[in-house]
């Protein structure tokens, strides 16, 4: 990956969290441009167990109860490789991953 790195502010939902034995929020070093994928691969190279979870094995597509966002906006629809916003990549705001509520 090219361009320096950033560390970058994750939280995650409290089954992720349970998971990966860690806080509320993780503190990732991600090179290149921070893209949502990016922000993945990281984690699943810290955090093995996480493989899986997050994104689906083969098609590494977003699950589809995890919503992924920042600065108050759902990237979950966005590509896998829009950078992410500059508040994120400086570390003043977190990237949420958080578990959508399904009902009916």
């Amino acid at each position: 990956m090219n361009g320096p790195h950033a560390s970058v502010r994750v939280v995650l939902p409290y089954h992720l969290r349970n998971l990966a034995r860690v806080g509320d929020e993780v503190h990732l070093e991600v090179a290149g441009p921070v893209t949502v994928r990016a922000v993945l691969d990281a984690i699943e190279a810290r955090f093995p167990m996480l493989q899986g979870a997050i994104r689906d094995y083969e098609t590494l597509q977003r699950r589809p109860f995890l919503r992924f966002f920042a600065c108050e906006e759902d990237l979950s629809h966005e590509g896998m490789d829009v950078a992410l916003p500059a508040a994120v990549v400086e570390g003043r705001e977190p990237l949420l991953i958080i578990g959508a509520i399904a009902g009916g």
